[in-house]
């Protein structure tokens, strides 16, 4: 047991490390290409951040035959909106209260209401739309239409994001990569973004390849055990870029990476586990979807309140996750 934690533990080191190269890079790719900061947060910084959990329920469906891989496979996908949800939210609202109390920045949550508003709508019909199908499972064709349908959705979102109106990037960092003494540039940028993604992606597989063995160990259902541990690893880099964007107090970006991370979960990588699985969820999986939808209804209720009292509200959502950790002791 002790080498399967210390190759998770490494996994997640490799996460933690492409993070802040990924921040990095997507802040000056953002700024020299003169998009906005709704756009860099909500799609390129979300859909960058999202494809470890995305690639691993397709690794895990395709390659894993046996049912432990399609178990694993649903459980990153329904895992990253929980988490995204209960958890990342909370981690934003605690570190604003932290970094004033701590002064280095102020408690007001400069966000975009209207942008974060619009992520979460987009994000409560997608998923609702996803759990719905459930009952329809056995129907191939229900499931496919779903399918094409969350993927259309999704389009859309893109879409409007690009015709909104946003603030404009401001001055970014250099980037990492020019300390090696290479003349910064949009080309290196573009290589540092994918190197961070590579790595993030390797990171997430070490994290991920122990999950099976680890929750045979345990005595833990494989769909439980991913559905828990999987997202906090391969979510990662969500909470840590938007710990790090809101200690800098670009709060859009932050709020952004999380609420447009939301929207591409509940969409495209569902999408994928309608047309590769049998998409019959167990009651413990589908109580994790209702309580995402819950959670994300509460942060669109807090969104039309004072910005002081949005960091607060934010942090409320723990207490979802925490509550799905009883249920699941309770039925253990």
């Amino acid at each position: 047991m002790l080498i399967d934690i210390f190759i998770l533990a490494v996994g997640l080191i490799f996460i933690l490390f492409s993070a802040e190269l990924f921040t990095n890079s997507v802040e000056y790719i953002g700024d020299k290409l003169n998009l906005s900061k709704n756009f860099t947060g909500s799609v390129l910084a979300a859909v960058g951040t999202a494809l470890p959990e995305s690639i691993l329920p397709i690794i895990a469906i395709l390659f894993f035959k046996d049912k432990s891989g399609e178990d694993i496979g649903l459980g990153a996908i329904l895992g990253a909106p929980f988490m995204l949800s209960t958890l990342a939210f909370p981690l934003i609202g605690l570190t604003v209260v932290i970094g004033y109390l701590l002064k280095k920045r102020s408690l007001e949550l400069k966000v975009e209401e209207m942008a974060l508003r619009k992520d979460i709508v987009f994000f409560l019909f997608a998923y609702t739309i996803a759990l719905f199908s459930v009952h329809f499972h056995n129907i191939s064709l229900v499931k496919t239409l779903t399918a094409i349908i969350l993927v259309f959705i999704y389009i859309l979102y893109i879409v409007i994001v690009l015709k909104n109106e946003s603030a404009e990037m401001e001055e970014t960092h250099n980037l990492f990569f020019s300390k090696l003494k290479i003349k910064e540039s949009l080309p290196l940028a573009f290589f540092q973004f994918f190197t961070a993604l590579i790595i993030m992606i390797v990171g997430a597989h070490i994290f991920v390849d122990g999950i099976e063995k680890l929750s045979k160990l345990v005595g833990l259902s494989p769909l439980i055990f991913s559905l828990l541990l999987a997202p906090i690893a391969t979510e990662l880099p969500e909470k840590i870029n938007s710990v790090i964007w809101v200690l800098r107090e670009q709060d859009t970006l932050a709020v952004g990476n999380v609420s447009g991370a939301m929207v591409f979960q509940s969409s495209i990588p569902v999408s994928i586990g309608l047309i590769l699985t049998d998409w019959n969820l167990s009651t413990l999986a589908l109580t994790s979807g209702f309580l995402a939808i819950i959670s994300g209804f509460l942060v669109l209720a807090i969104s039309y309140l004072d910005k002081k009292l949005i960091p607060f509200g934010f942090s409320v959502g723990i207490l979802f996750y925490i509550t799905y950790i009883g249920i699941i002791l309770g039925v253990a």
